[in-house]
Parts: structure tokens; sequence; C-alpha cells
């Protein structure tokens, strides 16, 4: 089959890879009909994830038609021919964490979690086309992918929705709703998102269907921020404005109720050189992580609120604001998404019309142009916001 690859920092190429085949009982397999590069991608092409290797399968947001299935999937769950949305853990849902719908957690699915506890202190769940520190499994920018514990993650779609209207169900949508969900949003609240992506998109747009009064988008891409504008989201231009002292404007004086990171680890700031020192210090693995979004959104964040960060952090971070975290009475939640717990009911979300994932999308490309995706998503060229990817 054909699938992309990871061929060394910055570089992926489209090969001929062996097909997968079914290697444990709860395990199918899917011919892919829809596939997407996401923002956490970049991550990995640009090597700050480690435990990437040559030849490794990219992608984690896929989704498509059940071709087989081992002997031990409950076939009222999944059969072959079910079209179906895959999510980015792999969780076997039978552990604690799965028992918590934790499923990001799972204790189960990481064959590397040695690997993962020793940066992190506990191991993480399994993810698609996401580094040997996580499993090395085989992503979704292919024609075909091995999907275990089928009868656990991939969500059935009955309905006559397309594929591009499910898609992001893998992974964004959750992620963004999420985000949105752990601020707890009450009537009235402001709502500040840091970065107008697919992610913060879909946070701005989970934070007004939970209830905010107003969404603030904060980037610097002139596109992103239209975008979010013509969502009806309010946009602050970093690079033009200092966004501090222009959310406590839009706040009454008392910063963002709730405040989201959807930015992550390689995250700009508008003055150069407090840019510079961070990017220096990540260019010559000093620190791993650029925390400029992560430290905005607290020192901005009215006292007693929540800071949301759903950006993706790989490792360590430098001048993390610790004062005004703890003194300002500040609650911090995170995690990447623990999917299967959002897909069913986004999905009825979905149906109902009260959010329209299509509306990210800006390219869509065939699975051979792959290596052109990576390029125009990542060097913000042509005002690509999302790219779709057909095999």
């Amino acid at each position: 089959m054909r699938a992309n690859c990871w061929a060394g920092r910055n570089e992926v190429e489209v090969r001929d890879v062996p097909d997968p085949a079914i290697l444990n009982n709860r395990d199918a397999i899917v011919r892919i009909t829809s596939t997407a590069i996401c923002g956490s991608d970049l991550h990995l092409l640009d090597g700050y994830v480690p435990t990437m290797q040559d030849g490794d399968i990219m992608g984690h947001e896929f989704m498509g038609e059940v071709v087989e299935v081992g002997t031990g999937v409950d076939p009222a769950r999944v059969r072959v021919g079910d079209r179906v949305v895959v999510p980015f853990p792999i969780a076997c849902g039978a552990c604690g964490a799965c028992a918590a719908q934790l499923y990001s957690c799972c204790e189960n699915s990481n064959p590397n979690a040695g690997i993962a506890e020793k940066m992190f202190g506990h191991p993480l769940a399994g993810m698609f086309g996401y580094a040997h520190l996580t499993g090395g499994f085989a992503g979704g920018q292919a024609q075909y992918a091995r999907v275990p514990f089928a009868d656990v993650g991939p969500l059935k779609i009955e309905s006559e929705l397309t594929d591009e209207q499910v898609l992001f169900l893998s992974d964004i949508l959750p992620t963004g709703y999420m985000g949105a969900e752990m601020c707890d949003i009450q009537p009235g609240d402001v709502v500040a998102v840091w970065g107008a992506g697919p992610v913060g998109q879909f946070a701005m747009d989970s934070a007004r269907v939970l209830g905010a009064a107003s969404v603030i988008a904060i980037d610097k891409e002139p596109y992103r921020l239209r975008m979010a504008e013509e969502a009806g989201h309010i946009p602050v231009n970093f690079e033009e404005v200092d966004v501090r002292s222009r959310l406590l404007e839009l706040s009454g004086g008392r910063g963002p109720d709730k405040c989201i990171d959807a930015v992550g680890l390689e995250a700009t700031h508008g003055s150069a050189h407090i840019h510079a020192f961070d990017r220096v210090k990540q260019a010559v693995r000093s620190e791993t992580d650029r925390p400029h979004a992560l430290r905005q959104a607290i020192v901005s964040c009215r006292s007693g609120g929540i800071v949301s960060v759903i950006g993706v952090y790989g490792g360590m971070v430098d001048k993390f604001p610790a004062g005004a975290w703890m003194n300002r009475s500040l609650t911090l939640r995170t995690g990447q998404c623990h999917v299967q717990r959002y897909m069913t009911p986004l999905l009825r979300r979905i149906e109902r019309g009260e959010l329209d994932p299509t509306r990210i999308i800006t390219h869509r490309l065939s699975l051979e142009e792959a290596p052109r995706g990576y390029d125009i998503f990542k060097n913000k060229q042509e005002d690509c916001e999302k790219v779709v990817l057909t095999p």
C-alpha cells in the first residue's frame, strides 16, 4: 500500500509499505477513505517529539471502512463493512484509566510504556502515528491501517453525513471541545483562546455552544483571525496589540474568566527578543517547548479563573509563572483528549447543526500530495488552515 512516512527532520515521503495485518484477535483493518494533517504532526516533523524513526507512518486523524476483523472483536460493536471514525488514542476499555473515561491515559495499550515513564513519570496510551514513545503504531495517512482494540475505539457512522462532517471526531473536534468543557463555562463568561488553528477554532465554537458570552481569538495570522471573526469570535492579533492590555479592555478590566491554550510547544511571541530567547533554547535542546502562550494565558486570566491547556507539550519549559498561578487561585486543567468519551455526544451536535466541522477545511489533496500538504500547512502558505487527504 501507499503511506506517508517520516523521513527525517522536516521531511516526509509517500512510499510503498507492507499492508497491515491482524496481529491480535481484537484488531481490525480499516480501508481509509479520509485522513488529515494535524498541527501535532508538525511537532513530529520538526523533531521536537523524540523516538521517531525513518519509515514511521504518519497521521492520527482518519476514518474509513472496516475490511477485516479479528476473532475477538465484538460483532455488536464492529463488523466488516462498517463505516467508522477512529480515535487517535488507543484504549483497551478495561483498565482503571479507561473505567474513569481517561482514555488517553490507558494503562494497557502502549507497548513502549517504559519510554513514556522515563519522560513523564507514568505511561501514556498508545497513539496512532505518534512516535515510539506512544507505541510506534502505524498512522492513518495511508491506504489501510490496523486498529487495535477495535471494539472499544472506532465510532460507527450510520447516517448520511459526509466524511468531512465527521472526520474530525478522530481528534481535533473532541480536543477543542474538551478544552472548553474543562473551563466549566458559566453564563456571561468571557473566554480567550490562544491559537486560531483548527483546534483553537473548535475550542472557540465549543465555548460558545457551552454558553460563553464572548469568545476571543488570539493569533497573528490574518486568515486565521478572519476565519474566527466570520464564525462570530473577537479577533486579537498579538503582533499588533499588547494581548494582556487588550484582554483587560474586553473583559471590564478583570481579565478573561477562562483561558484556553490551543497552541502548545511551538508558540510564537509578538516580542522578537522574548521569542528569540525561547527559540534559541529550544533549538539547542536546552528546553523542548516554547511556552509563550501558556505564560500569557496564566498572567492574563482573571484571579480565580481557569486555564485549560490542550496545546501539546512534550517536555520541559523555562520560566513557568508559578507565582501568578498559585497566588491568584488559578486552576490549571489539561490532558491529551479522551476522544472516545466525546465522539457520540459530538456526533449528535453535528447532526443537530450545532457544530460545523467542515468550516475549517481549506485544502483537499490526494495522499500522494501529502508532502506538499505538510509544506503549505507548516509554512502557512495559501491561507492553509486544514488539509484533508484522500488515499
